[in-house]
């Protein structure tokens, strides 16, 4: 039950966050969903309604890596990569959506790692 509760809250600040942002052709928006095992981003136009650029611990340039780091050095990869490609497409500024996370841990380090790569939001 707690965890339904839990599940539930996130998606209620996730809709809440999402009334106020929203990414369009020149500053699309960086997604953030994070698993208890797994993160992706993805960076979205809504204009559109595509995906322009995807990410995640699970890309086999993530996967290759050793096990034996942990989760937030990977999301600071994530973050990394997902700039490097975003940059590739000429996509620069971003609009970050933590989708109703807290902005803390794995999620901070994606962020951190997306503007170390070169991204501005």
């Amino acid at each position: 039950m707690v965890l339904k509760d839990k599940r539930l809250a996130r998606l209620r600040r996730k809709r809440r966050i999402r009334k106020k942002i929203s990414g369009v052709t020149n500053r699309p928006r960086l997604s953030v969903f994070r698993s208890a095992r797994h993160i992706y981003a993805q960076i979205i136009d809504d204009s559109e309604g595509h995906t322009l650029v995807s990410a995640s611990t699970l890309d086999p340039e993530l996967r290759s890596e050793s096990k034996a780091d942990g989760k937030i050095t990977k999301a600071t990869e994530v973050g990394k990569l997902i700039a490097q490609r975003a940059l590739a497409k000429g996509i620069k500024k971003v609009v970050f959506d933590r989708g109703g996370f807290i902005y803390h841990g794995r999620v901070k380090a994606l962020a951190e790692g997306a503007r170390k790569g070169g991204l501005e939001f």
